[in-house]
């Protein structure tokens, strides 16, 4: 008897090992989940699910990038939204990561957030070094929009009279002239819904960056990355240039090569299931647009995938 309870407790043992070795569990921090983006998590996970052996993926409720980046350096999740500007600074360690830097990589790309700089036609701001002094609002209280478009005004030596306020606030104070406009994060190479709500009966100038402002940001903010929009006809926008973000996957860098490959390959060949959950996807190139956009070091197994289909990843990409 005391044989046979020795044989069963040791197959019960192998056959936990075999699960436990066999299979991942994987947890993804994202953001409220009222927000779209909480949406796309959602696909990226089932999509892991299904096309990922022996992955079993699930998503958490998190307070979005700041939040992911504390849980990824403590292994809290897998895999966690991120901005790309937040993560440069976190891989970096500098800024409000001095001292504390979180060893977490790119895996990948899927959203862009050119900052827009909005203004009231009838103001005659053509310049974003006339914004000196007027009433302006450089983003939503506490964003990120927030804090990016106060630190580059600043670079830029331009010092409006800032006014703080919500988006219904700030889109009815502009129309309403009492504010010249605003910064706001574009949806795409798109004008995000409350600028376009805006233009339905008061018209906008978008302000862009000059050559010259282009080089500093690019050389004192590295975080950031330059966005050459393109023409945005219907609302008569000719073609600009603005700092921004992009918005994607990081991962922990306890998560394991093979299993990151494998989400990595998922997540670029797929074209269905990412688009199902947010529209603006469509048409775009995961793989071009992380190649674009990073402003930190990717993924070996994003490096690795990339290479494989034929890409060329520059030097300050892979660490």
């Amino acid at each position: 008897m005391f044989k046979k309870l020795l044989a069963v407790t040791a197959t019960v043992t192998a056959l936990s090992s075999t699960v436990a070795l066999g299979e991942t569990d994987l947890l993804i921090g994202t953001t409220s989940a009222s927000s779209s983006h909480y949406g796309y998590f959602v696909a990226v996970s089932k999509l892991i699910n299904s096309a990922v052996p022996d992955v079993k993926s699930s998503v958490a409720e998190t307070g979005a990038t700041l939040d992911n980046l504390r849980r990824l350096s403590r292994n809290q999740v897998d895999i966690g939204l991120i901005t790309t500007n937040t993560l440069y600074e976190a891989y970096n360690g500098v800024d409000s990561f001095e001292g504390k830097a979180v060893p977490s990589k790119l895996l990948w790309i899927y959203s862009l957030a050119p900052q827009n700089v909005a203004v009231r036609a009838d103001a005659d701001v053509t310049r974003l070094s006339q914004l000196a002094g007027m009433a302006f609002n450089p983003g939503i209280r506490g964003s990120s929009t927030e804090a990016t478009s106060e630190r580059v005004l600043q670079l830029l030596d331009i010092s409006p009279d800032y006014v703080r306020g919500s988006t219904s606030d700030v889109v009815n104070a502009i129309k309403d002239n009492r504010v010249v406009g605003y910064v706001k994060s574009g949806a795409g190479f798109k004008l995000d819904a409350s600028t376009r709500d805006i233009a339905a009966q008061t018209p906008l100038h978008i302000l862009g960056l000059a050559p010259e402002q282009i080089a500093k940001v690019e050389t004192a903010l590295p975080q950031l990355s330059i966005f050459n929009v393109p023409a945005i006809d219907e609302m008569q926008v000719p073609a600009y240039s603005t700092w921004g973000f992009a918005v994607g996957a990081s991962a922990s860098e306890k998560l394991d090569d093979e299993v990151a490959y494998a989400i990595i390959r998922a997540v670029m060949e797929d074209d269905s299931q990412q688009v199902a959950a947010m529209a603006s996807l469509k048409g775009l190139n995961l793989a071009e647009m992380t190649l674009a956009y990073a402003t930190s070091p990717l993924h070996p197994a994003t490096v690795r995938y990339l290479q494989e289909k034929g890409y060329e990843v520059p030097a300050r990409l892979i660490q």
